[in-house]
């Protein structure tokens, strides 16, 4: 049993400490009850469960450990309580001061004035002192904020009143001096508030950009403002302590110096000379002074920020004073040579090391900007070669501009390739420099070099064409570039994996360029050509690597197979005729396969040999006979891949299709209408063929047996049978077609089973197609999509049992030889 109180202050507490105890209780109670509604909603639609989340049962949760008693002096409020009123009671004030200033001021003589002036003030600014004192710090910053808002009214009411001629922006700039003196002395002097300086560092940034506006000020002027103001709060940023005024200091240094290089970089790009440049470059080299000033001890990130916009700032103002010297074009190599100026920051011990690598890194953005901007006119120089496909052999030009100058494609400044060479240069120093302090030539170290690379090969075509050099020797530069470029591929490890690959595909781009200025000349054809041959059998027999050695064996046979359609050409042989002379490389690919029989050799060639067989036929479809011809010798070669085991099914079936189709496009070119009398007699001895191999090797397939001699007849039969008016042909073929699609079924066939019984149904449509078609036509028009609808729906009804239909085929078929 508990003890009575034994005074009202020790009844109150235990009063309390039981009103918390049942408030509790209560929560508990409350839970319990929301729970157990849970279990009876979900009881009749899946028997009763315990829901989700919720205790299994009836469980006291053990009762709250009495609170202490709060002490009858306390207040009840949290400081969020007092925040919102001391805010509040702030804003009220700072409306009345407004409504006093606007509408009761005037009512007042000048006495009146002075004295709510000078009380009102002076009462605001006191106040504070006095609350801080008393230890009351928040309401002393929300009557804080009210005396400096006070202030700015009273400068206001001043300027109104006493001054009303006075030049606004002069005024303004005035005013925000004094008060930015006046809260840094009140802030420094009452030392607890946290507004005043912060507030103070914030008009600090008026009174240099007013009053230079104020005076009438050029752009120039008042960007120089833009920047001393931004170096004093630097100076405050870096040298008064309190977070709050760093801050702000920070904030309104970064406003301040980006409007003053902005300034600078639009006075800099509009001017006309160097006179005019001089002044915006003084200035963008101040902002980089700033920059470097700011960040010279900064954080790593800041550091690295800092030291890219001092770089690009010096840039920008070093370059804008020297392109005024220069046309317009060249600007870009001006500003390219600026940005490579800054390299030598790297090697400046004093300098900080995030600042030289922010440097580093403005250099390296003034490089890629500068590339991708003359990236355009050096695609068009390296494409422009191409209008020679629109007059092959025209004639050997003057110079190498005259090949591209029918298109109108190539650049007009030697800008271009000069700042493509010098980003080749910047970018093999980084490489060189990286490599000579040890690092491993990867990453970016690999990067820079491959990038060297690629820049240096396409900045040689871009100059052969931009200068206008004699077509021989350009023809000769573009050739002796290959060659560097497929020696560096094969370089071992000399040189990084990255660069090997971007040398690989630059020979690529650059042999394509050679390639399309020897088009333009029957003697430089063959010689360009011939030589890009050799050098990448060369290059071939050199390189280990897998993707090098195919492309350069695949580029070599492309090589042989524009020799061969040139000798075509000059011999005026014809495009049929010639294609039978660029069957040649082919045979001689394959004849090499034959040889070498290393797969990493073997499949490019044959890759090659393929490509070059698609040539071929190309040239000779106009012409059937000839057609029929390069079918054939394509098929021979098909046939002597199929000489190596691990071709034979493929390469087999390729020939004897080859052989077939060759067969029947004879027939057509020779107009025969009756092709059985020739054709089955070649299908009787293949499938006797087929069925001695069949005893010899039950485990031959039906396809390599009798596939090639039933398609012999069958496939020449059915065009002819579409174009047979007469009954005959149909009721032959369909019975032939019948007896093969039986035999094939009895002896479980596959390859006579599916030729017959596709021939057979070919068979049957030709023979139903115009009574179906006068069914059609009798039918009335919304027959036809309401059965095709009805079919669709029966297909669906049955989808599953028709599915299973079709896998049963399929695995009958599969058995099947």
């Amino acid at each position: 049993m508990r003890p009575l109180p034994s005074s009202p202050a020790e009844e109150l507490a235990l009063l309390e400490r039981e009103l918390i105890w049942l408030d509790t209780r209560r929560a508990q109670l409350l839970r319990r009850r929301a729970w157990l509604k849970a279990a009876l909603r979900a009881q009749p639609a899946q028997g009763w469960q315990p829901p989700h989340g919720a205790p299994g049962g009836w469980t006291h949760a053990p009762a709250a450990r009495p609170a202490p008693a709060v002490p009858s002096g306390s207040a009840t409020g949290g400081p969020g309580a007092q925040h919102v009123l001391l805010i509040l009671g702030g804003l009220l004030l700072a409306v009345a001061a407004i409504a006093f200033t606007l509408f009761s001021w005037g009512e007042l003589g000048i006495a009146g004035r002075s004295v709510v002036l000078a009380g009102v003030t002076a009462g605001a600014l006191g106040v504070p002192v006095l609350l801080l004192r008393r230890g009351l710090g928040a309401t002393a910053e929300s009557v804080g904020a009210v005396a400096l808002l006070l202030t700015v009214l009273d400068a206001y009411a001043l300027h109104a009143a006493v001054l009303p001629e006075a030049d606004g922006a002069g005024y303004a700039a005035f005013a925000s001096g004094v008060l930015a003196a006046g809260w840094t002395a009140y802030g420094v002097g009452v030392g607890r508030l946290r507004l005043p300086l912060p507030a103070a560092v914030v008009a600090g940034q008026l009174p240099l950009v007013l009053g230079a506006w104020a005076a009438g000020g050029s752009a120039l002027v008042i960007g120089w403002a833009l920047l001393a103001t931004a170096a004093g709060s630097v100076v405050v940023a870096m040298r008064v302590p309190g977070l709050a005024v760093r801050a702000t200091a920070w904030s309104g240094a970064g406003a301040t110096w980006a409007g003053g290089l902005l300034i600078g970089l639009g006075e800099s790009v509009s001017a006309s000379g160097p006179l005019d440049a001089a002044g915006p470059g003084a200035l963008l080299l101040g902002a980089a002074a700033v920059a470097l000033t700011a960040v010279w001890r900064a954080p790593r990130e800041m550091a690295v920020t800092g030291g890219v916009v001092a770089g690009l700032a010096a840039v920008a103002g070093v370059g804008g004073v020297l392109r005024t010297e220069v046309p317009w074009s060249w600007a870009v190599v001006v500003y390219l040579v600026c940005g490579a100026a800054l390299a030598p920051v790297a090697r400046i011990a004093v300098v900080p090391r995030a600042v030289r690598g922010g440097v580093l890194g403005a250099a390296a953005g003034v490089t890629g900007v500068a590339v991708l901007a003359v990236l355009p006119s050096a695609a068009a120089g390296l494409l422009g070669p191409a209008a020679v496909l629109t007059g092959v052999w025209g004639g050997a030009p003057g110079g190498a501009r005259e090949v591209a100058a029918g298109a109108g494609a190539w650049p007009d400044a030697l800008s271009v390739p000069v700042v493509l060479l010098v980003a080749a240069v910047l970018l093999g120093a980084v490489y060189a420099s990286l490599v000579q302090e040890g690092r491993e030539p990867t990453g970016w170290t690999a990067a820079a070099g491959a990038g060297a690379v690629g820049l240096v090969s396409a900045a040689v075509p871009v100059l052969l064409v931009t200068a206008d050099v004699a077509y021989a020797a350009a023809l000769a530069v573009d050739l002796l570039l290959v060659a560097g470029l497929l020696g560096a591929a094969v370089a071992g490890r000399r040189v990084p994996e990255a660069a090997k690959v971007t040398a690989l595909w630059c020979a690529v781009a650059v042999a394509a360029h050679a390639g399309l200025l020897a088009l333009a000349a029957e003697p430089a054809t063959y010689a360009v050509f011939g030589l890009l041959l050799v050098l990448f059998a060369a290059t071939a027999a050199r390189s280990g690597e897998v993707v090098a050695r195919s492309l350069t064996l695949v580029l070599s046979v492309v090589c042989a197979l524009v020799v061969a359609s040139a000798a075509g050409a000059s011999l005026e042989l014809g495009a049929p005729r010639t294609a039978v002379l660029v069957l040649a490389v082919p045979a001689v690919v394959v004849v090499l396969g034959l040889w070498v029989r290393t797969p990493a050799v073997v499949v490019p060639l044959e890759a090659g040999a393929g490509f070059g067989a698609l040539v071929a036929l190309g040239l000779a479809v106009t012409d059937v006979a000839y057609l029929s011809l390069v079918l054939a010798l394509c098929g021979v070669l098909a046939t002597a891949t199929a000489v190596r085991p691990e071709r034979r099914p493929g390469a087999g079936y390729l020939a004897a299709g080859l052989f077939a189709l060759a067969t029947w496009v004879r027939l057509v070119s020779a107009g025969v209408t009756h092709p059985e009398a020739y054709t089955l007699p070649v299908s009787v001895i293949a499938c006797a063929v087929g069925l001695l191999r069949r005893r010899t090797d039950p485990e031959a397939s039906s396809w390599a047996a009798y596939g090639p001699g039933l398609g012999v007849t069958l496939g020449p039969s059915l065009p002819a049978l579409w174009s047979d008016p007469h009954w005959q042909r149909p009721l032959l073929l369909g019975a032939a077609a019948l007896a093969v699609t039986v035999t094939g079924a009895v002896l479980r066939l596959q390859a006579p089973l599916l030729l017959g019984g596709g021939t057979l149904a070919l068979v049957a449509l030709h023979e139903l197609a115009p009574h179906v078609a006068q069914v059609f036509d009798a039918l009335p028009r919304w027959s036809v999509p309401a059965l095709a609808g009805l079919l669709l729906l029966a297909l669906g009804a049955t989808y599953e049992q028709r599915l299973r239909d079709a896998r049963r085929l399929r695995e009958h078929l599969g058995r099947m030889r």
